[in-house]
């Protein structure tokens, strides 16, 4: 871990999604969870939501100095988690992500965070996709790119947009193509704008990794004065700001 209390760190968990880890699983789940849980399609997504909730309450659990069945969680209008009282007032802000059996979570303390992963796989309407959902300069970036490209700059495009909404919370509501990120593979990860707002003057800063093969995951963070890094736990290679 990044030494300091204001640094970030990731942790990278490949799902066991077994019969006796997911019966072990879902006794630290709360009864919310659990029926959320069960209105699953499919046994195995449900079985991965169960799991990837149970790993974050002992993650949790380990930076609090906590048993995880003590870990309450409470959940915002826009879905995000965050601790319940008495632990809320540990300052812990955290976020997590799953697809498929790749789990990804970012711990801070002040800081506000959000992550995403996703599997790099064929979409059928993906043009469609960064047409509506992309800002005008991202969908144009989009196009520009070599064929062989547009799959990964449109995971990098899709995972970035969605850690910074989930950073966000709450606490605003702002349009995806409101805001801009950087999109082409080889290229660094940025926040290129917040409505009128140079990226680089917005209050948020930005990273990128493939947590696992043919996954690839972003984890967006609030800025601090030190600008203290992300530090990966179970990653191959860093993952800095």
């Amino acid at each position: 871990m990044v030494e300091g209390d204001d640094a970030i760190e990731v942790v990278v968990i490949r799902l066991a999604i077994g019969p006796a880890a997911v019966r072990a699983s879902a006794v630290l789940l709360s009864d919310a969870e659990r029926q959320r849980a069960s209105r699953f399609v499919f046994d195995r997504d449900a079985h991965r939501f169960i799991v990837a909730r149970a790993r974050l309450r002992q993650l949790l659990a380990v930076r609090l100095g906590v048993r995880p069945e003590s870990v309450e969680l409470v959940y915002g209008a826009r879905g995000k988690p965050a601790l319940a009282l008495p632990e809320a007032d540990s300052d812990l802000r955290f976020n997590v992500s799953h697809r498929d059996e790749v789990a990804v979570y970012a711990f801070s303390f002040g800081r506000e965070v959000g992550i995403d992963v996703e599997a790099v796989r064929m979409i059928r309407d993906a043009d469609a996709i960064a047409a509506r959902s992309f800002s005008r300069r991202e969908n144009e970036a989009y196009r520009a790119l070599d064929p062989r490209d547009r799959l990964l700059g449109f995971f990098n495009c899709w995972t970035r947009k969605e850690a910074f909404v989930k950073a966000l919370g709450d606490g605003l509501s702002l349009p995806l193509d409101r805001f801009e990120v950087s999109l082409a593979p080889g290229e660094p990860a940025r926040i290129l704008r917040v409505g009128h707002t140079p990226g680089d003057d917005c209050g948020w800063r930005l990273a990128s990794f493939s947590p696992a093969p043919g996954f690839v995951a972003a984890v967006v963070a609030e800025c601090c004065r030190s600008h203290a890094g992300f530090a990966p736990s179970l990653l191959g290679a860093a993952v800095s700001v």
